[in-house]
């Protein structure tokens, strides 16, 4: 019996961990560089707690997997949004008040190990609302209920995007790299002409521009407000432009410009003419790129289509302005809901004609997928 009870203790204590670590791999989606070191701390401290305490596990994530100001309201967006599951959705405006620190001492046995009514005790309650969280991120969107659209529409609100870095022409400075002759002789002035420290200079980096053409049409409805709600997290970063594209591309970055997804999920249904309609992939790509990307808006950026692929008109003109695309943007990306699905395969006319032009075809129908999509926009994870 009693080693029964010491299997059921650590199973109950692997499931927890791996609860965890599906919260700390969100922060990643999120943003906060959470590192196999703060996370490995994250695990021992909370172990060092009560895993099964909300208070608890808060404070041990806070203070491990958060390295400066901007990772705090990262934290608790996805805080909430894991463990959090069973409460009812936070009002515009208000937050979950953080848990209350309290000290927590804990007796040891004298042969070092905890005693196995500890582990019996701490059957998680909190990493149980993370474990089912961690669940649903794998879940395809298309079949939840409505309070798991709800929980993953909190999820997705914690998301970034962030294109992969480039090198800029500004320089900055800095203590190693080439030498800066202007500064280097402003130096030399002030100081009357007396040998002086070379200043130095070296270039800076930036986020590329990412730009999202979503497809609104009637095949991709079960998908479509997964979709926008992940444009609008991308969009809160900057240097992000979100179309929509059906029978009708519309520009919708404005719209995703305000902070409650809420609100900007109604902006766009009121700028959007052309819910569920058809689908006119190649018109509206050439209008894009006469319009903006010619322009400069798709140049040297990262263009993600998320769309099934579905094309009402000619699959050739599509292949012709993807083509076009590709020569223009640095890389162009097609997440395809329908990917994930036993036995499929390309063969709708207009996803068969666009993927010779594509450098990256993902999944995009979970937010497992999306978080996966994240990582190829910044260039982290190879497809």
């Amino acid at each position: 019996m009693a080693g029964g009870t010491g299997m059921t203790g650590r199973t109950g204590v692997l499931a927890a961990d791996a609860a965890l670590l599906g919260f700390a791999r969100a922060l990643r989606a999120a943003g906060v560089d959470a590192s196999t070191e703060r996370v490995h701390a994250f695990l021992g401290a909370v172990d060092a707690l009560r895993p099964g305490m909300r208070a608890d596990v808060y404070w041990a994530g806070r203070l491990t997997l958060c390295g400066d100001r901007d990772d705090l309201e990262r934290y608790d967006r996805v805080f909430a949004a894991c463990f959090d599951a069973g409460k009812p959705a936070e009002r515009h405006g208000t937050q979950t008040p953080a848990p209350r620190l309290r000290l927590v001492v804990r007796e040891a046995r004298a042969d070092g190990r905890r005693e196995e009514a500890d582990d019996a005790a701490e059957a998680p309650p909190v990493a149980a609302f993370a474990s089912s969280a961690e669940v649903l991120r794998h879940r395809d969107v298309a079949d939840l209920d409505a309070a798991e659209r709800a929980q993953v529409r909190r999820l997705l609100a914690a998301f970034t995007l962030r294109g992969e870095t480039r090198r800029s022409p500004r320089r900055r400075p800095a203590r190693r790299g080439a030498v800066d002759p202007h500064r280097t002789v402003r130096e030399l002035l002030r100081h009357g002409g007396e040998p002086a420290l070379l200043r130095r200079h070296t270039r800076t980096e930036r986020p590329r521009r990412v730009v999202l053409l979503v497809d609104v049409s009637g095949s991709m409805t079960p998908y479509a407000d997964a979709l926008l709600r992940f444009a609008h997290a991308a969009a809160r970063g900057g240097r992000t432009e979100v179309f929509t594209i059906g029978t009708r591309l519309t520009r919708v970055t404005r719209e995703m410009s305000h902070r409650d997804p809420d609100l900007a999920m109604a902006a766009v249904a009121a700028a959007v003419p052309d819910w569920r309609g058809g689908t006119r992939l190649g018109e509206l790509l050439r209008a894009f790129l006469d319009r903006w990307g010619q322009r400069g808006l798709a140049r040297g950026a990262i263009v993600v289509v998320l769309s099934d692929g579905w094309e009402r008109d000619d699959p050739e003109l599509l292949g012709t302005q993807m083509r076009r695309l590709h020569r223009l943007a640095h890389r162009v990306i097609w997440a395809n809901p329908r990917k994930a699905r036993p036995g499929y395969a390309p063969l709708a006319a207009g996803m068969a004609a666009a993927l010779p032009s594509v450098d990256a075809f993902v999944e995009g129908h979970s937010v497992i997928a999306l978080e996966r999509l994240a990582g190829v926009v910044r260039g982290t994870d190879d497809v």
